[in-house]
């Protein structure tokens, strides 16, 4: 009995969440983009009319109208604003209700265009102050705690397909998130900017790469994840392919097998008032069995810190 209510009460935490993602498209151009957005995801009618929030017919006849095809990258990794509206996680649902999707990617495999990682760039933010940002419901922020709720954002979409996102915080914190694809990695970036008249300290990151939606790679288990300060990776059932994920400076590698996701999280350096501080994060995907030489190998790359430890297989 006690299983069943706890089966049903995640079937209702994801079902809340979706309803309570619907983002209703500004224009028809923008109701075109999300159309495609979600084609590209495989959502049903059924979903793309939960985040648009228009009946199935509306949105049926929208497609005829536009004449809409999977969004594709020519060059790049193909990385996508994620829609909402279908919870990014199999499990640990009640860790992340209503899970806002202004925070969220979605980088798809280069071995499979149907097969795709969300990353949550930031899922939480700490400080000296307190749970200062986090990317869903779970436990109390700085905000929830004096009943303030923060204004849905979206991500701005550049020409040459970078994401960018900025928020400013009612203390006057104001954090931001850059995305870009190249041909055989994702680049991300993380800005902090300290408003207040007191220093900010603590500044620790949780930055979630969710493994739902790719094929082979979704168990919920970290016996396929190898670990190595701050490379965090997901090997396939074979050992022949991989999900890499790192950021610097890192002060937290490890998993998540119910979810199942890879965290390498990083510290921002102590933020005096008036001043910025920035993270960098990095993921790529990598076919062959030498994982740790690939680990080396982004290391050595221009730009790279030398912050590599052993790998350690779980």
């Amino acid at each position: 009995m006690r299983q069943a209510w706890i089966f049903s009460l995640a079937v209702l935490v994801a079902t809340a969440t979706c309803a309570e993602q619907v983002r209703r498209p500004a224009d028809e151009n923008d109701l075109r983009y999300w159309l495609a957005n979600m084609m590209t995801h495989s959502y049903s009618l059924d979903e793309m009319s939960s985040v648009v929030g228009m009946p199935t017919n509306e949105v049926a006849a929208a497609f005829r109208r536009f004449e809409i095809k999977p969004l594709r990258a020519t060059n790049s990794l193909l990385v996508l604003p994620y829609p909402g509206g279908r919870h990014p996680r199999i499990g640990f649902l009640d860790g992340a209700i209503d899970p806002q999707r202004e925070t969220k990617v979605s980088v798809f495999t280069s071995w499979d265009a149907s097969s795709y990682v969300v990353v949550d760039v930031p899922e939480a933010i700490f400080s000296n102050l307190g749970l200062t940002y986090l990317a869903h419901t779970h436990i109390p922020t700085l905000w929830s705690k004096q009943g303030i709720t923060l204004t849905p954002l979206e991500w701005k979409r550049n020409a040459e397909g970078s994401l960018e996102i900025e928020r400013l915080l009612p203390n006057r914190i104001a954090f931001g998130a850059s995305v870009k694809p190249a041909t055989n990695a994702v680049l991300m970036e993380l800005w902090l900017r300290n408003g207040t008249d007191q220093l900010l300290t603590g500044l620790r990151v949780q930055n979630c790469v969710m493994l739902k939606a790719t094929v082979d790679f979704n168990v919920q288990t970290n016996a396929n994840k190898v670990f190595a300060t701050p490379f965090v990776a997901c090997g396939s059932a074979d050992r022949k392919r991989w999900i890499i994920t790192a950021w610097e400076p890192c002060q937290r590698v490890w998993a998540n097998p119910p979810v199942p996701c890879l965290h390498s999280d990083p510290q921002f350096p102590d933020c005096p008032p008036g001043e910025t501080r920035r993270v960098r994060g990095w993921l790529s995907f990598y076919e062959g069995s030498d994982v740790e030489g690939e680990f080396n190998r982004i290391a050595s790359l221009p730009g790279r810190s030398s912050q590599r430890k052993d790998a350690k297989a779980q």
